[in-house]
């Protein structure tokens, strides 16, 4: 009887269509992190470095997201003989980096994780990221990597502070062109600590399909969103990130309380200025929403008490 009444209430909750049951099951991966004498202040902020490269900072844990720390006339390659030069110069150089505690990187592109970054970063630091990049960084010798799947997620754990780090649908443009890029993944960061819980989404270098839509239904009451921008466009004609007009979109659908653009004007394939997601903004009403960080500002949050 009590198995029965089991499956029939299983049965009614995914058909009132709630798959936020999924973020009570075991992570696919755990990663408990040593608390060292040298580790990073109790502070909570988000620092800009440029292009999709930030720091953020939780209660002693430090994420690097997608590292790229190539100077203004450096170039990436993109695949199929395409470049791209970059425009600015980062907030810090690769060797000013403070002790990281994992990097998140959404896809293994150039602007993401340069070659300079190739060659420097320790291989023994972790990295969460892509199933697809899982195999190729262990092939380039990293030692520590965890490839997520959509949905999946992994529990990193450092001290009393935790982040809960869940893989989500990104895609590279249209479907075909996506077919011919690096598979990428949003990432909604949930932490904990004594201070409190804060909820972060990462969006990936992605466009606004229909996929896109299941992340509020799973993760309401997302705090702060960062948003990848720049309306990066290949061979000029196909757009692969998102423009001002679906960074809006994004905005409305995910309905963070804050947000922050990141992404954009770094390089010469990014087609869509910061002002003209500014300018959207602003005639949607929502501009109260989005703050704008310079290379190298940060923004410092509180978190909730509870969610």
């Amino acid at each position: 009887m009590k198995r029965f009444a089991f499956l029939i209430q299983m049965a009614l909750l995914f058909a009132l269509g709630m798959p936020a049951m999924a973020q009570h099951t075991a992570p696919r991966y755990t990663l408990n992190l040593p608390v060292t004498a040298t580790a990073a202040p109790a502070e909570q902020s988000v620092q800009f470095i440029g292009t999709a490269t930030v720091l953020i900072r939780y209660a002693g844990l430090t994420i690097l997201t997608d590292p790229n720390f190539l100077h203004k006339g450096d170039h990436v390659h993109l695949g199929y003989g395409l470049t791209s030069e970059r425009l600015t110069d980062p907030a810090i150089a690769f060797d000013q980096l403070p002790p990281v505690d994992f990097v998140l990187l959404s896809h293994l592109h150039d602007d993401h994780f340069d070659k300079l970054v190739r060659e420097k970063l320790n291989r023994a630091t972790p990295i969460v990221t892509t199933d697809a990049a899982d195999d190729e960084l262990r092939k380039l010798g990293f030692q520590s990597v965890f490839g997520l799947g959509t949905w999946q997620d992994m529990l990193v754990t450092k001290g009393d502070a935790s982040v809960r780090v869940t893989s989500l649908p990104g895609r590279h443009g249209p479907a075909a062109a996506a077919a011919l890029l690096p598979s990428v993944m949003g990432s909604m960061l949930d932490f904990a600590a004594p201070a409190g819980r804060y909820r972060i989404y990462v969006s990936g270098d992605t466009m606004v399909y229909d996929d896109i839509a299941e992340i509020p239904k799973r993760f309401p009451g997302v705090d702060l969103a960062l948003l990848h921008l720049g309306g990066t466009r290949i061979l000029g004609l196909v757009t692969v990130t998102m423009d001002a007009e679906e960074g809006v979109k994004m905005l409305k659908l995910i309905a963070p309380d804050h947000a922050i653009p990141i992404h954009y004007n770094d390089y010469t394939v990014f087609k869509s200025p910061l002002s003209d997601f500014q300018k959207a903004v602003q005639e949607a009403g929502l501009a109260e929403k989005v703050t704008y960080l310079k290379h190298g500002e940060s923004y410092r949050f509180t978190p909730a008490a509870k969610r």
